[in-house]
């Protein structure tokens, strides 16, 4: 018997927990999502922690050595090369798709509707009402936002809340291991890997390869570089194709202009050490994302709610993107069932909890990059709390463990 009906807006990890975990209390849950394409294709490398884990055998899924890459030991290399500092740090690296691909098989095609987009939202009461972009409407007893940092249903129903631009950007990319050559690989693949120019902070580390291979020779080698960039030029013009369009504040990779490419890797090689710089040097192609936060003034309320990036947007310091939104969803689930299914009841308990964490979350990962932000904005540093700018903190605190942040537990 169907505990009642849900609208999920959003297909990607947060939308597919949710789905999941409301399916599994009894829950008819139908799940929307804009893009038309396989969401498999998008994404990058990602830390976990086991509080993810854990959710993900609460939905059956086996989580083994093949969920990721493990890593024992982080480095911090001196612009030289020189080793600056060594930490034993054991955690799995793995990857957006290959989450992903794990819960959207457990959800069944006759949920998920692709392609389909929302465009307005009315809570009645007793039920909430969706229409979309093909024309069509659906009715159910609860929505749920999972449709990322630039929701649809956020702007609708809570348009006071807006992501914020930190003042830095993340240049990305993934190295295919079997590209990698046997000096480089040897010193590099095993390894968590930081370097620390002033102002700035590099990662880089294994992650799973194409089609989730996690065996050896057919891994990733995945680096995130944090750089202050001025919103109001440097970012335009990085996010400026060929033909001289400006997208915004961001760009497809494929759009970003060849000089851009070699300008990164030539800055590379002046400010990183000589094997970092080679990782990016032979990536095919870097690609760049603005790094934003968000807190959203509410999470649920009658019969509407948020969950992961929707919600709360925290940068990526801390490695707690997905983790957060399986929390979020499990959270949800566990209110539903603890009220006997009283949506609107559950979701002010749900709100009570989750925006606490949301905002604690949140506030430490501005605290893990505020010198990056600061680097680009000096006038902020004043009386500002932040990170200390050394080895010792960014090895440390960069993808914690959430059982050792204060607050987090």
């Amino acid at each position: 018997m169907s505990r009642g009906s849900v609208m999920v807006i959003g297909g990607s990890l947060g939308g597919l927990f949710a789905a999941n975990l409301l399916r599994a209390h009894g829950w008819d849950v139908h799940v929307y999502e804009r893009v038309a394409d396989d969401l498999a294709t998008r994404g990058a490398g990602i830390g976990t922690h086991p509080e993810l884990f854990q959710v993900m055998r609460r939905l059956g899924i086996t989580v083994d050595e093949s969920i990721g890459v493990s890593v024992e030991r982080r480095l911090c290399l001196a612009r030289d090369g020189s080793l600056v500092l060594e930490t034993h740090q054991p955690q799995t690296m793995s990857a957006w798709a290959r989450i992903y691909r794990l819960l959207r098989a457990q959800l069944p095609d006759a949920c998920y509707y692709p392609g389909i987009a929302l465009e307005t939202v009315e809570d009645r009461g007793g039920s909430v009402l969706a229409r979309f972009s093909d024309g069509s409407a659906r009715e159910a007893d609860l929505l749920v936002g999972a449709d990322g940092i630039r929701s649809t249903v956020r702007s609708l129903w809570r348009p006071d809340s807006v992501p914020r631009y930190a003042g830095y950007i993340a240049w990305r990319g993934v190295l295919e291991e079997s590209a990698m050559p046997p000096d480089l690989h040897e010193a590099m693949m095993a390894n968590y890997v930081f370097g620390l120019p002033p102002g700035e902070m590099m990662l880089c580390y294994p992650v799973p390869g194409r089609d989730d291979d996690v065996r050896p020779g057919h891994r990733g080698y995945n680096f995130v570089w944090y750089r202050p960039t001025d919103e109001a030029t440097t970012l335009r013009e990085l996010c400026t194709d060929s033909t001289g369009h400006c997208h915004g504040t961001s760009i497809a990779p494929p759009l970003i202009r060849p000089e851009v490419t070699r300008g990164i890797r030539q800055t590379a090689r002046d400010l990183l050490a000589p094997n970092i710089a080679q990782v990016v040097e032979l990536t095919v192609q870097p690609f760049f994302q603005a790094i934003n936060d968000l807190e959203s003034s509410c999470m649920g309320t009658g019969r509407v709610a948020l969950l992961g990036d929707a919600a709360f947007v925290a940068r990526p310091h801390i490695g707690a993107g997905v983790t957060k939104a399986a929390l979020d969803a499990q959270c949800l689930a566990d209110e539903l069932e603890a009220t006997g299914g009283d949506v609107p009841a559950a979701l002010t308990r749900y709100d009570i909890q989750r925006r606490r964490f949301g905002h604690t979350v949140v506030e430490r990962a501005r605290w893990v990059g505020g010198y990056i932000e600061t680097r680009g904005r000096p006038e902020l540093a004043r009386g500002r709390a932040m990170m200390p700018e050394t080895p010792e903190s960014a090895l440390r605190e960069v993808g914690a463990p959430l059982v050792k942040i204060a607050g987090l537990n």
